[in-house]
C-alpha cells in the first residue's frame, strides 16, 4: 500500500477552514516559520467569545503534563470543541513528553491538542511511538533548499497583492537567504511601503531594504558570467569599502553556486534549455540566460579549475596557509576566475 503524502501547511489550513479536525496535531522541524503560522491558524479556529472559555495556550516549560492532560479531558464550555495548544515542547525533557503518551493514544474527541516543537524533531520515545500509532496529524517543517526559496519569495509577494521582478527576487534571496521568517518579514516591509498591485523591482528593494542594486552578490555573479572584469573589480572594491553591505562569505557562496551549476549544465544530456532548467531547478529564463552566458565564456575545464580556486580561497580566508586580508584574497580569486587557463 502506497504511503500517504505528508501533511502540508496549505493542506492543514484548508482542513481547518472546512471544519475537518483531528484530535491531535504535532508540529515539528528545523524551520520555525511554518510552525508559527500553523499555530496561529489553530488559534483562529474559535470565535473571540469561544476563546475565553475553550482555548488554552500553554508553554511546556511553565506547565506540568498532568495539568495539560486534565485540560484536554475537560468538556468544552460553549464551543463544539476546545483547542489546547502546547508551545515550546522542544524545551522540556523527553520524559515530560512521555507522560502525554497515554492521552495521545486515547484522545478526547471534543479536544484539539496541538503540540509545537520549534526548531526541533519530536522528543520522547514513548510520546513519539504513541503519535505514530494514533490518528495524530504530524507536520514536519523542513528548511527550504536554495532552489525552492526563489519561488517561495515570489509566492508570498503575490499573496500580498504585489508582483515580483526576477532580479528583485534574486536580490532578496541573496540578502536574506532561505530563512522563511526573515523572508516573510522583508516582504511584509515591502507590502507596507508599496501601494496595492505595485511591482517589486530592484530599485524598490534598494530603497526599502537597503540592498545596493549595483553592488551585490547577484551583480557580481552577473559580471563574472559575462567576464566583465571592470564591473567585477568595482563590486569587489565596494565590498571592501563597505564590509557590512555584503559579507564575503555570502558573495563567495553565490559565486560557487553559479560555477557549480555551470559545471552541471555542461553534463546535461543533449544540453537543451529545458534539460538545463530541469537539472538545475531554475525557476525562470532569467537564470537560464546567465548560465548560457557563462557557458559561452568558460569551458568545462576552466570551470573545474575555478571551483578549485574558490575552495582554496575558502580555506585561506580562514587563515589557513595564508595571513593575507580576505578582501585582497577575494580580488586574487576574481582575477583567477577571469583569467583561468583551464589547468587542473
Amino acid at each position: 500500500m502506497a504511503a500517504l503524502p505528508a501533511p502540508t501547511l496549505e493542506g492543514i489550513c484548508k482542513s481547518l477552514k472546512e471544519g475537518n479536525f483531528a484530535p491531535v496535531y504535532v508540529l515539528h522541524g528545523e524551520e520555525t516559520y511554518r510552525i508559527d503560522k500553523l499555530a496561529a491558524a489553530f488559534e483562529g479556529i474559535l470565535s473571540e467569545d469561544e476563546k475565553v472559555f475553550d482555548q488554552y495556550i500553554l508553554y511546556a516549560p511553565d506547565s506540568e503534563p498532568q495539568q495539560l492532560i486534565g485540560i484536554c479531558k475537560g468538556i468544552p464550555a460553549i464551543a463544539p470543541r476546545q483547542v489546547v495548544i502546547l508551545k515550546e515542547a522542544q524545551s522540556v525533557r523527553p520524559d515530560w513528553l512521555d507522560k502525554l503518551a497515554r492521552y495521545v493514544a486515547e484522545p478526547v474527541a471534543t479536544t484539539i491538542l496541538v503540540v509545537c516543537f520549534r526548531g526541533s524533531a519530536i522528543k520522547g520515545k514513548e510520546f513519539a511511538a504513541a503519535v505514530k500509532k494514533s490518528k495524530a496529524v504530524v507536520f514536519e517543517s523542513k528548511g527550504l533548499k536554495e532552489y525552492q526559496a526563489g519561488p517561495f519569495i515570489t509566492k508570498i509577494i503575490e499573496e500580498r497583492g504585489l508582483s515580483a521582478d526576477p532580479k528583485a527576487v534574486s536580490m532578496l534571496l541573496e540578502f536574506v537567504g532561505t530563512d522563511l521568517s526573515r523572508i516573510s518579514s522583508e516582504v511584509e516591509k515591502l507590502a507596507t511601503a508599496l501601494p496595492p498591485a505595485a511591482k517589486v523591482t530592484p530599485e524598490v528593494v534598494e530603497r526599502h531594504i537597503g540592498i545596493n542594486r549595483d553592488y551585490n552578490a547577484w551583480e557580481l555573479v552577473d559580471a563574472l558570467a559575462a567576464k566583465n572584469a571592470l564591473k567585477a573589480f568595482r563590486i569587489a572594491d565596494y565590498f571592501r569599502n563597505n564590509p557590512k553591505s555584503t559579507p564575503l562569505v555570502l558573495a563567495v557562496a553565490s559565486v560557487f553556486n553559479f560555477f557549480a551549476d555551470l559545471l552541471t549544465a555542461y553534463y546535461v544530456p543533449g544540453g537543451s534549455d529545458d534539460g538545463i532548467m530541469k537539472a538545475l531547478k531554475l525557476s525562470n529564463s532569467f537564470a537560464l540566460k546567465r548560465i548560457r552566458q557563462g557557458m559561452g565564456c568558460y569551458n568545462a575545464v576552466q570551470v573545474v579549475e575555478i571551483i578549485g580556486a574558490i575552495r582554496k580561497f575558502a580555506t585561506e580566508s580562514k587563515g589557513v596557509e595564508s595571513r593575507q586580508n580576505e578582501h585582497l584574497l577575494f580580488r586574487d580569486l576574481i582575477y583567477h576566475i577571469l583569467s583561468a587557463p583551464g589547468r587542473i
